[in-house]
């Protein structure tokens, strides 16, 4: 019988251990990429939003209104720091408006 490991850790240390393991931490970065987008940028943004997809380290942007897919470039820089302040690490360098 294997011997039990009797250090005590944090759970958080240990949940994060896990999903670097099972290479689940892409995922959960892209669901939370995603939902921190629609939250950031509220519902008047969100509403002309087509779709998005994030291929780290940049955030693809589906816009279905080129008026606001102009505006938004001008201002990505801004978009970029506060989605990664919200998401608390620096998982987008760069976003694309399509």
């Amino acid at each position: 019988m294997p011997k039990r490991n009797t250090e005590s850790q944090p759970i958080s240390s240990v949940l994060q251990e896990f999903l670097s393991d099972s290479k689940l931490d892409k995922g959960l970065s892209k669901v939370a990429v995603e939902s921190m987008w629609h939250q950031v940028m509220g519902p008047p943004i969100s509403k002309y939003t087509k779709s998005l997809r994030f291929t780290p380290p940049t955030l693809h942007v589906y816009l279905s209104s080129s008026v606001l897919r102009e505006e938004l470039h001008y201002g990505r820089e801004k978009i970029i720091a506060l989605i990664n302040k919200e998401l608390g690490q620096d998982l987008i360098e760069s976003i694309v408006f399509k």
